[in-house]
């Protein structure tokens, strides 16, 4: 294993970097001190692996061990070499993971449905932890009611979206036996009223609140839905003195003095506050937000990926089915829809 020192530069065979099996050979000799249980550590014959050792040293033209009473030992070159040769093999088996990855790492587009405040439905946090989790994925977002939602799935037109109501409450020809519905949270709607109204609201049930002006909301909007399930059995329906498509507008308009609505359970109590709504007591709606596909296609990689980060997204504050309502600016309608 000695070597005559002449100058390595001057060497063809520097040329051709040595293979993974030479420095795993010198490697296991390093760690046993001896040919033979580095061999069989290998699964490789003695002969061979001390030819790999002979080539790897002649090669470099150093001494890369001595002989001691022991076993080998390795020489301050061999030392040196120990440690490039152990960065080389770790860098290798990076570069095996990367591979592995890239392999597994999900790909594609994801159309995705949203409705109503970003923050209540955490869009932020789900984007962010979805570009974590499927950076090589391509996201885009289509924002429009929740019942625009509903149907863009089963059009095919979004993978998968956010969907406001109960879908075994809908009534769309039954289709809605093909959708997967992923439930992120429950929550109520109430009814509120201008300031001042409180006694003209005081202890009426649906069917007094219907005698009363409404401010209505499109079809495809979750208010417009629920008011809709709640007074196909009754006698009398709402009587809507105007209509809007927005938050904003619906918001202005009861301020304003001109009706009721419908309006989820956080923002209510943030307009009582900060604008002195006021709140009928007595009745209320129950709500699920959740997040929709296809049933036949809830295990495709980029959806099956977005229901994985929901749970990553919700689970912290998703306790028995609620989870803590504290938007931080007073929304709840669906999302708003330009003529």
């Amino acid at each position: 294993m000695n070597n005559s020192p002449t100058d390595i530069n001057n060497s063809n065979n520097v040329n051709t970097p040595p293979d993974l099996k030479t420095l795993q050979c010198f490697l296991a000799v390093a760690d046993f001190g001896n040919v033979t249980r580095a061999a069989e550590s290998l699964y490789m014959t003695q002969p061979a692996l001390s030819l790999r050792l002979k080539q790897l040293a002649d090669r470099y033209q150093l001494t890369l061990f001595r002989r001691t009473s022991r076993g080998l030992d390795l020489t301050d070159d061999g030392l040196a070499l120990v440690v490039r040769a152990r960065q080389v093999i770790s860098s290798l088996s990076e570069l095996d993971r990367t591979a592995v990855q890239l392999h597994k790492q999900v790909r594609g587009g994801l159309r995705i449905g949203t409705v109503i405040d970003p923050e209540f439905i955490r869009l932020g946090a789900f984007l962010h932890a979805l570009v974590d989790a499927a950076p090589l994925l391509e996201k885009e977002l289509r924002q429009g009611m929740s019942g625009n939602v509903r149907d863009w799935v089963l059009r095919n037109e979004v993978d998968a979206g956010y969907f406001l109501d109960h879908l075994s409450q809908q009534g769309v020809d039954n289709l809605e036996h093909g959708l997967h519905q992923k439930s992120l949270t429950n929550f109520a709607y109430w009814v509120v009223a201008p300031p001042g109204w409180e006694a003209r609201m005081a202890d009426k049930d649906w069917d007094g609140l219907a005698r009363l002006p409404w401010i209505g909301t499109a079809q495809a909007s979750v208010h417009g839905r629920l008011l809709q399930e709640v007074y196909s059995e009754r006698s009398a329906m709402p009587r809507f003195v105007a209509k809007v498509d927005q938050e904003s507008s619906m918001l202005a308009m009861v301020r304003s003095g001109i009706g009721l609505s419908l309006c989820r359970d956080s923002v209510a109590m943030q307009e009582k506050h900060r604008h002195g709504l006021a709140i009928n007591e007595r009745v209320s709606i129950d709500c699920t937000l959740s997040f929709i596909c296809l049933e036949s296609r809830q295990h495709e990689g980029p959806i099956a990926c977005a229901l994985d980060v929901l749970d990553l997204v919700w689970g912290s504050s998703f306790q028995n089915g609620i989870a803590e309502l504290t938007p931080q600016r007073s929304t709840g309608y669906d999302a708003p829809v330009r003529p």
